[in-house]
């Protein structure tokens, strides 16, 4: 595996975590993210730290502020290997991923993205993706499998909508779909195609990479949202993501 780099753009450092404190600062940041501004109940034994069974099989990529040193931005990104030592996935708790078999020896799981409030502009995206696509290049990786989540409104409308517009528009081929094991209660059909709803932020942002929807959301009950399962292949991002992966 090489993970090793720091990338600085624009007042921005993005490294991988090199030890454990710096995994802590991860966890803080998502823990304040999902607990404290979206209400997730966390089941974590450090509190307040987001902390579960994947995070020491997983690699940490933390974007810091360069003057101040604070992480404002996280992803982890789980390897195949490492998924094997886990013995899943995240993604494998929430759908049956049978249908990716022949992907998962090149798939990275990617999970637990959050940024900072004071700090959601494209530069810190841009940052963790093009690291991303970069770690990727060098671990000989070709597909990126994560779960987005859509915050649920009252009634859960909202992700209905997003996901209404979404199956018309970005769906897998139909021999990679996977179905959720706690599927999210979506109205009738007849009334469900009558919802529309924009997609937030980070789950267009993945489709602007080309992602592209696997199968209906799941229901997750401690984060209170929809997840939505996709899937990008390193082959379909944009030439500005992939600017520099031949020399990677």
């Amino acid at each position: 595996m090489n993970n090793e780099g720091v990338v600085a753009t624009r007042g921005l450092s993005v490294a991988w975590a090199r030890h454990g404190d710096e995994v802590r600062q991860a966890q803080r940041l998502r823990h304040a993210v999902f607990a404290g501004e979206l209400g997730a109940r966390l089941q974590t034994a450090l509190p307040g730290h987001d902390v579960d069974r994947y995070d020491d099989f997983c690699e940490h990529l933390l974007v810091r502020d360069e003057e101040t040193g604070e992480v404002i931005g996280t992803y982890r990104a789980l390897t195949p290997s490492q998924a094997r030592r886990a013995g899943s996935t995240y993604a494998d708790s929430e759908f049956d991923l049978a249908p990716l078999a022949p992907l998962r020896s090149r798939m990275l799981e990617l999970g637990r993205s959050c940024v900072h409030p004071q700090h959601r502009r494209g530069a810190v995206i841009l940052a963790l993706w093009g690291a991303l696509a970069q770690f990727m290049a060098h671990n000989k990786l070709d597909t990126m499998i994560g779960c987005a989540s859509i915050p649920l409104s009252p009634g859960g409308t909202a992700a209905a909508g997003v996901w209404n517009r979404l199956r018309r528009t970005h769906m897998a081929a139909s021999p990679l779909r996977i179905a959720p094991r706690r599927p999210l209660p979506l109205p009738a059909e007849r009334d469900l195609q009558h919802l529309d709803a924009e997609p937030p932020p980070l789950i267009q942002g993945y489709l602007r990479l080309g992602a592209r929807v696997l199968g209906p959301p799941a229901w997750d009950p401690h984060f209170n949202s929809a997840d939505l399962p996709l899937l990008v292949r390193l082959a379909d991002l944009p030439p500005r993501y992939r600017r520099g992966l031949a020399a990677a």
